[in-house]
């Protein structure tokens, strides 16, 4: 198998050239403690910044989805210390006059797209913030749903924002405030509520662990 030489974090490797960089590391010898979680760029605890052989450009994505290539510079981020206020969910209503009180830095977006062009996910960052900025809040959280809080966008805001905890509210709210209730939901949970199904998970919690692999292997599947 043909290999690749890159820089991890300061350490130069070679490593076979299909690996991810999450592989790469794990294939070098590093013990992932930090910044690894689902594997599928669902967790966003990967992020990491890069530089490919002979560009000067600085490139962000999800460790566990890029491929690396011959003369790579890399370094992880597995977690961004975004500036996160207090508060209760309990206590806000779908507005976004209360967003802005929370986190008043978001006027100062320049709109130079940054963080659009830093996201993994491929989320238009600079559209879900000007929404958060116009009161639609239906918006914001649409236009995030895909957002899994890795923190690239604010690493890169020339204006320190934190437009993923920003996002993050916004999400908060229209799932709280302006979501159509689900009937079967609140019939399922009010079941839970009142011990319906106390004797089933009674069952499984006492299952060897075979016996729920059986069951979980012979489990109904709904057709697609």
């Amino acid at each position: 198998m043909s290999e690749v030489e890159i820089s991890i974090m300061g350490d130069m490797v070679k490593v076979p050239e299909s690996l991810t960089i999450i592989q790469a590391l794990e294939h070098a010898g590093y013990r992932l403690v930090h910044g690894v979680g689902c594997r599928g760029g669902f967790c966003g605890a990967c992020a990491t910044v890069f530089r490919r052989a002979g560009d000067s450009t600085l490139r962000f994505g999800l460790a566990c989805q890029t491929v690396v290539e011959n003369g790579m510079t890399l370094a992880m981020i597995p977690f961004y210390p975004g500036h996160r206020p207090e508060y209760r969910i309990e206590d806000l209503s779908a507005d976004g006059d209360q967003v802005l009180e929370i986190y008043p830095e978001l006027v100062k977006c320049f709109g130079c797209n940054t963080c659009t062009k830093s996201c993994p996910q491929g989320i238009d960052v600079l559209a879900s913030v000007s929404a958060v900025l116009r009161g639609r809040l239906e918006d914001a959280a649409d236009l995030s749903f895909d957002c899994i809080a890795c923190g690239l966008c604010a690493s890169r805001c020339p204006a320190e924002l934190v437009k993923h905890n920003v996002t993050l509210l916004s999400r908060r709210l229209y799932g709280r405030n302006l979501v159509r209730r689900s009937a079967h939901l609140e019939k399922r949970r009010a079941e839970i509520r009142e011990g319906v199904f106390d004797g089933a998970l009674g069952e499984l919690k006492a299952s060897p662990v075979e016996a729920l692999k059986k069951r979980y292997e012979a489990r109904v599947v709904e057709a697609d």
